[in-house]
């Protein structure tokens, strides 16, 4: 649906983006994740047909963005970070100029449909300019979905949103699956997680990863994560030689407070049986014994902070 490859944007010197290459899956939600400057706004405008690449190319629903520049267009709903509504307009009437600028048939029944779809019908005779930051967003999102484009391109959707908001425009988001394609750019690890069912994560202009939140998090992991607590504080190096001895256990961490481990095993081999009796057969009182994964955080982290550390290691 969405192919990239070698995509770079130079601002005279500077490389915002360099050698981008990743697709995006017919139905899917692309995570499009990196810290504030990382790329992520300059990609989408790229996608959206808004600024041409200095190299590389892209295509949307088999159409080349730039030199297929308006059968590209027609397939895509762009929501930028600022979305730029007319305030003097009501909701309605603005949806209604969008839509016959993009030709939209059965325009009036296409526009009840988006806005009962983001849910802004009770505001359909408002001023955009009395509406809430929210409601604002809405009505962007309505534009981008208007045209009922296959893909659907979002950076930064709930940018400056209070929590409820938030919460909101995430169901929105999570609706739009298997009807439309969808790339969500953000730096909201939170957003990124709870709604993609794949994952970009961008740093300095460069692609650090590409996968499911399952596999990065199988990944950087090195196998699967237990986490044990007990009750007081037992000899640290006994309960660590005790469980790294137990089959296909690869390691075993203290945790962050006195009592807790971290134990990391092969994927598919669940020691967690072993574990309990081992413990049990010590007279250590077990508290709790679950397993755990990586945070997406944790990810980020991992892949954004140690890559920014690299260089001056080196």
């Amino acid at each position: 649906m969405i192919e990239v490859e070698g995509l770079t944007k130079y601002y005279g010197d500077f490389p915002a983006i360099e050698d981008l290459t990743f697709k995006v899956n017919k139905g899917e939600i692309l995570g499009f994740l990196g810290p504030n400057g990382a790329g992520k706004t300059t990609t989408m405008r790229i996608l959206s047909g808004y600024m041409p690449p200095s190299a590389g190319v892209a295509r949307v629903s088999g159409y080349d963005v730039f030199k297929q520049s308006l059968e590209a267009r027609r397939h895509i709903g762009y929501m930028p970070e600022n979305v730029p509504l007319y305030g003097e307009m009501r909701v309605a009437a603005y949806l209604d100029y969008m839509g016959s600028l993009r030709r939209v048939r059965n325009r009036r029944q296409r526009i009840t449909e988006v806005m009962e779809k983001v849910n802004i019908t009770d505001q359909a005779d408002a001023r955009i300019a009395t509406l809430s930051k929210g409601y604002r967003q809405r009505v962007g999102m309505a534009q981008a979905l208007l045209h009922n484009p296959d893909i659907v391109i979002l950076d930064e959707p709930t940018i400056g949103l209070d929590p409820r908001q938030i919460i909101d425009v995430r169901r929105l988001i999570r609706g739009l699956q298997g009807e439309h394609t969808v790339i969500l750019s953000s730096h909201i690890l939170p957003e990124v997680s709870e709604v993609s069912t794949r994952i970009v994560i961008i740093n300095h202009g460069h692609i650090v990863a590409v996968d499911t939140p399952e596999g990065l998090t199988a990944l950087l992991s090195g196998g699967e994560r237990v986490h044990i607590e007990l009750r007081g504080a037992p000899p640290v190096e006994k309960v660590v030689s005790a469980l790294k001895a137990l089959p296909s256990v690869n390691k075993v961490e203290p945790g962050e407070r006195a009592g807790q481990f971290l134990l990391l095993y092969e994927q598919g081999k669940d020691p967690r049986p072993l574990v309990a009796r081992t413990i049990v057969q010590n007279d250590w009182d077990l508290l709790e014994l679950h397993y755990t994964t990586l945070s997406l955080e944790d990810i980020f982290l991992q892949l954004v902070v140690n890559e920014e550390e690299q260089p001056e290691a080196a």
